[in-house]
């Protein structure tokens, strides 16, 4: 490991985290995933709700995308395969049943992380954003036929996820109990304050990249850190939650939820940017430049290409490089 490699700490959940780690195991071995635990459906919604654990999916697709760029590749594929047929076991992923047993037989959910990452030989880290399983909510307008303005609230990530509204707003609580704050994961929050550079983004804006500025800690230590820091942007608007938000609008959501944040780089597709200039003014607004490069996969739709956002990764960081 060359020791000038930055330590890059990334934000985020679900395919858009996976996509922002592998490209980042391209610049630096120094990587640790901070992954979001408010998933409320599929086979870890079932977990969540019988055992009480931390919903596992998203950290088990941040461990696939280490373990892939690490050389294990059967691992990444154990770890996503998902067992079939219409019996108990049936749509769970077999990464998600080694992490909700490891979280029950060692009880910290940050050891048992830690010894997953030894057990596959990955050298990430992956650590929740919080210690305790978080419930969304979202406000949400346009599910009144009679009242389309009528702001509704709608509770569950997949609720908030799929929803035929347009949401507005979220918010975020430990499950059941919405009168008080998320606890920050103390690890989480060290590791942002250490960072020389953290990434937010991609993914599902209100389910996997917002959440992270609710949790008062982890806001804390995004607003204290010298890291350098980074939003990368979505390809293509997703249906339901960001369903027809321009490339600037999701900025000026991630403001309206932090606006005390200040980042200092945006990357984003440069032909999924139908104006550059507007997208220049509301990163300006965050204090941040603008860096529009060819980042999409030529190949599938909706999916960055590694090696191009690595580079533009290593862009970002010439900032970070000038004041060290």
């Amino acid at each position: 490991m060359a020791a000038s490699e930055p330590r890059a700490v990334a934000l985020g959940g679900g395919h858009g985290l996976h996509a922002t780690l592998t490209a980042l195991r391209r610049v630096t071995s120094q990587v640790t995933a901070v992954v979001t635990v408010a998933d409320d459906g599929g086979s870890s919604g079932r977990l969540r709700r019988e055992l009480g654990l931390l919903p596992p999916g998203d950290l088990r697709q941040a461990f696939a995308a280490f373990a892939a760029e690490d050389g294990g590749t059967l691992w990444a594929e154990v770890f996503q395969h998902r067992f079939g047929g219409d019996g108990a076991l049936a749509g769970h992923a077999v990464g998600n049943l080694l992490l909700a047993g490891l979280f029950e037989v060692l009880g910290d959910p940050v050891a048992a992380l830690d010894e997953a990452s030894r057990l596959m030989g990955i050298s990430g880290r992956v650590l929740p954003m919080s210690p305790e399983p978080l419930e969304i909510q979202g406000e949400v307008s346009g599910l009144d036929a009679e009242n389309p303005d009528a702001v509704r609230r709608i509770r569950g990530q997949v609720a908030v996820a799929t929803t035929p509204g347009q949401v507005h707003r979220i918010s975020l609580h430990p499950a059941g109990q919405a009168d008080r704050p998320p606890r920050g994961c103390a690890e989480a929050i060290e590791a942002v304050l250490g960072a020389d550079v953290v990434f937010l983004g991609p993914g599902s804006w209100f389910t996997s990249v917002l959440p992270h500025l609710l949790v008062p800690d982890l806001h804390d230590a995004l607003l204290r850190t010298d890291a350098t820091k980074v939003v990368i942007l979505n390809l293509i608007p997703q249906p339901g939650e960001t369903a027809g938000f321009s490339p600037e609008k999701h900025l000026d959501v991630l403001f309206e939820h932090a606006p005390e944040l200040r980042v200092d780089a945006v990357i984003a597709d440069r032909d999924s940017v139908p104006s550059p200039a507007r997208l220049r003014d509301a990163a300006g607004r965050l204090g941040a430049r603008a860096l529009l490069g060819a980042v999409a996969d030529p190949v599938v739709t909706g999916r960055h290409d590694p090696d191009a956002l690595a580079g533009c990764m290593r862009d970002a960081l010439e900032s970070h490089r000038g004041r060290s």
